[in-house]
């Protein structure tokens, strides 16, 4: 149990970094295709990351119903960003 803790705390660092990452090189391209993929990949990360965020809550914590609602809404929250940041993804690199 402490291990599946611990990997998803280092899961939710290494998704946040990439987020931060991503971001960054997002406000710094000129180019709007790129432009877009970086914040399609950044989306994607920040959505992986609210989705590990929401499991770590829901299921290796005390319950409670304001960690099950914060949960809940990290989780939605992460499912819209990751399909948003696919469907981002798959259009800015056909152009």
């Amino acid at each position: 149990m402490q291990t599946i803790q611990w990997t998803l705390s280092v899961l939710i660092v290494i998704f946040l970094v990439l987020s931060l990452y991503f971001s960054v090189r997002y406000r710094r391209e000129a180019e709007p295709k790129q432009r877009g993929l970086y914040s399609a990949r950044m989306n994607i990360c920040m959505g992986l990351m609210l989705v590990v965020i929401a499991i770590s809550q829901l299921f290796f914590f005390e319950d409670s119903a304001t960690r099950r609602i914060f949960g809940t809404v990290c989780l939605l929250l992460g499912l819209f960003n990751l399909f948003a940041g696919i469907r981002n993804h798959n259009l800015f690199s056909r152009k």
